[in-house]
């Protein structure tokens, strides 16, 4: 996506580069200084007044440079709610949780120093791309995060998980790794957290269910009774603060789709959102991590730093305008986001990052800001036509599909050139390009591949994920996932043995072996299932029960209940 940056032409490149880092600096401080404004205003003064004088401040300044202060200005539009806290609210006994303390993440790297992205491909072939941005971290890939092998501490809640055997039993371990501190006062919302975390627990045994297929998950009888209780109970409070673009904007094509299409059938949502706060069991907040990227990076500043600003800001603004995230610390807000950036754009608020349920594409553990167990994985959708999004799902049957292996892709990342190095016009099983030749494209192309191919590779881009996992789910290819520290979407509730292949990166060389050892019927199970699970992925102009809009708000559900004490 190109980023169109307005410049004085008086001005060399290098000045412009200065200036425009400058007035970014510049629209941020101020935002951040707003509430002070407001806070030393008379009382009969009309807040708007000092929202002109702050977007008046930056004369000259180009869209990006102005629209950090105008989303955030505009959220002292309307009258202005309460902040104080109920009366008898009683303080909470214990100090700040502290979420590293059993988890060892490896050592955090400046988050801002980052190289520009460039517009993702569409190539002609139909492949996609991510967005062209090196390598953001600094430091060196880990074999594996050493925190992972550490047990987490119970907090009474089985997890959906299955024995050697594929009989679903109940795990008495908790997925959450940390028990969470409690809320300052305690409402009607958390009692029923709290009967749905005794009903999950004493969730009778589910068998033949029609609308479930009980060898795709970990548990289907604490899924399905989770479900259930949230479609009964779960109640979801949506902020009104904040202006277009970078709030209650969504995008709906292309490789962000997920955070756009959520976005979408969450605000017009009217079985789980209400309007009184006090009601809530979850506080949805709606920013596009995607439109922070179009709107607040600037190309050739190589910082994200005005993205992180920004984002504290608005905490810090709903924070001290409702009484609502400091009741909990954030445990009970999250929010959704499928850009590269969305994890490190939440470093700069300790709260935002260690609390709040984060519903990310970006699930890596490696990072130490994913929390298996507390965020959720979100699964990367490419859309090529939001009014069609179930355009071309489906594919051959399995005894039609006469290609072993298929990839084609950009050779970012650190897995991609090495895929490329073993098997790339290496061995006619495994058909491995960096992009599809002409002369290949003209009888057959990328999504007829995928349709016709046995395995659809999907290794890691710039970052753990990738749209390749769900688009193979879509054309009912076996996903063959190579991405270490990747934690699976929805990785809380499904079974991902049951339907895809998970290949470690140091594998590579072997990967032909290692499919060749997977026998026929393996394969056509495998395959089979992965028609079965598709429903779970598909969006839907009109929600429908167990798609992928429902399985995500289920996800953020169950990471709550699981939460509470």
């Amino acid at each position: 996506m190109p980023h169109h940056h307005h410049t004085n032409p008086s001005h060399p490149p290098a000045a412009r580069k200065l200036l425009s880092w400058r007035r970014v600096v510049t629209a941020c401080a101020a935002v951040a200084a707003l509430p002070l404004f407001l806070a030393a205003a008379p009382a009969t003064e009309d807040p708007s007044r000092w929202r002109s004088y702050l977007l008046g401040s930056l004369p000259g300044g180009t869209r990006k440079e102005t629209v950090a202060a105008a989303a955030v200005a505009g959220s002292f539009a309307g009258p202005a709610a309460s902040t104080s806290s109920p009366a008898e609210a009683p303080l909470s006994s214990s100090g700040e949780i502290n979420l590293s303390a059993r988890i060892a993440p490896a050592a955090a790297p400046s988050m801002f120093l980052v190289p520009s992205s460039s517009p993702a491909e569409n190539f002609d072939d139909g492949s996609m791309e991510e967005p062209e941005h090196p390598e953001i971290k600094t430091n060196p890939q880990k074999e594996s995060a050493p925190f992972l092998k550490k047990e987490p501490i119970s907090s009474g809640l089985p997890t959906m998980s299955s024995d050697a055997n594929g009989e679903h039993v109940m795990d008495t371990k908790s997925v959450l790794p940390l028990t969470p501190e409690a809320p300052l006062w305690s409402t009607a919302a958390d009692e029923e957290l709290i009967y749905a975390k005794k009903e999950i627990n004493n969730a009778p045994l589910t068998s033949d269910d029609p609308d479930l297929y009980a060898p795709l998950f970990r548990n289907v009888s604490i899924f399905k009774r989770s479900y259930e209780l949230m479609e009964r109970l779960l109640k979801v409070f949506i902020y009104h603060d904040g202006a277009k673009p970078i709030f209650h904007s969504p995008e709906l094509k292309g490789i962000y789709a997920s955070e756009g299409w959520f976005m979408r059938l969450m605000e017009t949502n009217q079985n789980f959102v209400v309007r009184d706060p006090n009601r809530a069991h979850l506080f949805y907040l709606p920013y596009s991590s995607r439109q922070l990227e179009h709107n607040l990076y600037v190309p050739g500043s190589n910082t994200i730093e005005p993205l992180s600003i920004f984002v504290k800001n608005y905490i810090d603004l709903i924070s001290s305008k409702y009484p609502y995230w400091n009741r909990t610390k954030g445990a009970d807000h999250f929010f959704v986001a499928c850009h590269d950036w969305g994890p490190y754009t939440t470093k700069l608020h300790d709260e935002l990052r260690k609390n709040t349920i984060k519903a990310l594409c970006n699930a890596d553990l490696s990072e130490g800001i994913f929390i298996r167990g507390k965020d959720v994985s979100l699964p990367e959708t490419f859309l090529r036509s939001p009014r069609r999004p179930l355009r071309d799902i489906g594919g051959r049957p399995a005894a039609q599909r006469t290609i072993l292996a298929f990839f084609a892709g950009q050779m970012h990342g650190r897995v991609r050139p090495v895929l490329l190095k073993y098997w790339g016009d290496k061995d006619a099983d495994m058909r491995i390009y960096s992009r599809l030749p002409h002369r290949i494209t003209r009888k057959r192309n990328y999504v007829q591949h995928m349709k016709s191919s046995k395995y659809c590779m999907c290794p890691m881009g710039y970052e753990v994920n990738s749209p390749r996992i769900v688009e193979a789910i879509y054309y009912e290819c076996v996903p063959v996932i190579i991405a270490d520290n990747f934690v699976l979407p929805f990785d809380a509730a499904l079974n991902w043995s049951a339907f895809s292949v998970v290949v470690p990166e140091s594998d590579v060389p072997k990967l032909k072996e290692i499919l060749l050892a997977i026998p026929e019927s393996r394969y056509i199970t495998l395959q089979s299932n992965v028609k079965r699970v598709q429903k779970h992925f598909l969006w839907h102009p009109n929600p429908v029960k167990y798609d992928i809009f429902h399985m995500i708000l289920h996800s953020v559900w169950f990471s709550r209940v699981n939460q509470i004490r």
